[in-house]
């Protein structure tokens, strides 16, 4: 406030000067100029102070305009008597332009002062946005943003996030501690989006505010501003800028989190790529030793005239062994992709006999029956993905059912549905887990779903996908073991009529 009544006091020196050089003006240069035309003279102090002081300062200068005017230029002569109402015209119109030059310059003057405002405004939000581009990680933001609010607003600044479960400082400097009413506050600001504390109505007790710095639609950290003598941290007028600082730091923390993941979504690409590699050269490298034991069972049976149990047991081991390789190659498949579907029509009656024969060996302590009406209709599937199904539905079930217990394999038809079924009598699936047996490498301990290797049922529901078919597992109703599904839609069945026509 000194600094400014110092300025108006100045101001109104100024214009009595300029005034005074304008009567100066018109005494020194009567013969040029003339008593008549003075009064011109002084439009030039009153437009001058209009336009660089304001109103006040241009209506003052026309009044001691006028009044110079009537003392030295108007008879009488040095008098303040006015005899002529010409000069009360004078006068009126020196008032008038005092008024409408001090309104038009104002105006220009908001103007101007707008424009620096908001020049000064992006200028700060471009620097601080620089410095969040470099930022590498939530840490690095939370610093610069408490440095660059702290500076800017001259304020105590924190920033607060989750550590270890506790909502906690993690960056800024400040002597006012974090009270309990501050954490009630803070709490509430995480819980709810909102600003809480000093100044918001919101526990307003508390010695700080705080901001939600949301992170697409969730509060990922808070960031919090306090004065040391305990008064409303930040003008109204400067909340905006505070705010669009705040949305700037709040976009980089998304940024941040975009990174991780995506860094974290490229390493497990890389992993996954690695691991089908991997199985894949192992599986084409175990082939050859295989094909190798199983040519050598054969000979040994050959030797033995065609049986023996070291034999069976030695060509038994090793097609399990193939077909957990080939699960493997066919898993790096499904992975890749690189399904390719040669769709025809398929008896299910022939597609089980010809799968129960692969797995023989796994069925021969089982009761294994086989339940299909002959009037279904016909499916329309890739013959060798859907045997591949079947050998792993089975093998699953007679892995898991008690020796001399029954395996069936059925279909039916259920509405739109033609249901594809193989039950086992083993103690069953936990309730809830009917999904997760399917994922890749799941081996559910304590059901009849632990042991192997986790990739048979993951095969059988990339291979269904890949057919455009559905697989589900459920309980038997009450009954031990659990039943597991493959089902065709309408639009893979072959009606018998439809065979006929075509």
């Amino acid at each position: 406030m000194h600094w400014a009544g110092q300025s108006r006091r100045g101001s109104y020196a100024v214009m009595l000067l300029m005034v005074a050089a304008a009567t100066l003006a018109g005494l020194v240069l009567p013969g040029r100029v003339g008593s008549a035309g003075a009064d011109l003279l002084y439009l030039l102090p009153v437009l001058a102070a209009s336009i660089l002081y304001g109103l006040r300062q241009g209506m003052a200068a026309s009044i001691c305009s006028a009044l110079a005017y009537n003392f030295f230029f108007t008879e009488p002569l040095h008098s303040l008597h006015i005899s002529d109402p010409g000069n009360i015209l004078t006068v009126l119109i020196l008032l008038a332009v005092a008024s409408v030059s001090s309104q038009l310059a104002g105006r220009m003057r908001t103007s101007a002062r707008a424009a620096q405002e908001s020049a000064a405004l992006n200028a700060t939000l471009v620097g601080f946005a620089r410095r969040l581009i470099g930022c590498a990680g939530e840490q690095d933001v939370g610093e610069a943003i408490c440095a660059e609010t702290g500076k800017l607003f001259a304020l105590n600044t924190m920033y607060l996030s989750r550590t270890g479960g506790a909502l906690a400082p993690s960056a800024g400097e400040s002597g006012i501690p974090l009270s309990s009413i501050d954490m009630a506050a803070a709490g509430e600001a995480e819980a709810l989006g909102l600003t809480t504390g000093r100044g918001t109505g919101r526990y307003n007790a508390a010695d700080w505010t705080f901001f939600p710095l949301n992170a697409g639609d969730r509060v990922v950290a808070l960031f919090a501003i306090a004065k040391d003598d305990g008064t409303e941290p930040i003008a109204p007028g400067r909340m905006p800028l505070l705010e669009s600082m705040l949305d700037q730091a709040a976009l980089a923390l998304e940024r941040v989190r975009l990174e991780a993941e995506m860094q974290g979504v490229s390493q497990l690409r890389d992993r996954d790529r690695l691991r089908g590699a991997l199985l894949s050269s192992v599986g084409h490298d175990l082939r050859t030793p295989l094909t190798a034991i199983l040519a050598s069972a054969a000979e040994l049976k050959r030797r033995n005239g065609g049986s023996g149990d070291l034999a069976d047991a030695l060509e038994s081991e090793a097609l399990r062994l193939d077909r957990l390789i080939g699960n493997l190659l066919d898993m790096v498949r499904v992975e890749a992709g690189a399904i390719r579907l040669n769709l025809e029509p398929i008896d299910l009656t022939d597609a089980i006999a010809s799968a129960a024969e692969d797995v023989r060996h796994s069925l021969a302590a089982l009761d294994f029956s086989v339940a299909v009406p002959p009037d279904l209709p016909l499916v329309t599937a890739d013959p060798q993905l859907l045997h591949h199904c079947l050998i792993n539905l089975l093998e699953n079930a007679a892995r898991h059912a008690p020796a001399g217990s029954t395996v069936t394999a059925s279909a039916r038809e259920c509405g739109d549905w033609l249901e594809l079924a193989v039950t086992d009598q083993g103690s069953g699936i936990p309730k809830g887990m009917e999904e997760m047996i399917f994922e890749r490498f799941t081996r559910m301990t304590g059901s009849d779903r632990d042991g192997g290797t986790g990739l048979g049922l993951a095969i059988v529901k990339g291979f269904a996908d890949a057919m455009g078919l559905e697989v589900r597992a459920a309980g038997r109703g009450g009954l031990p073991g659990a039943e597991l599904v493959i089902r065709f839609p309408d639009s893979k069945l072959v009606r018998l009529s439809e065979v006929a026509c075509g």
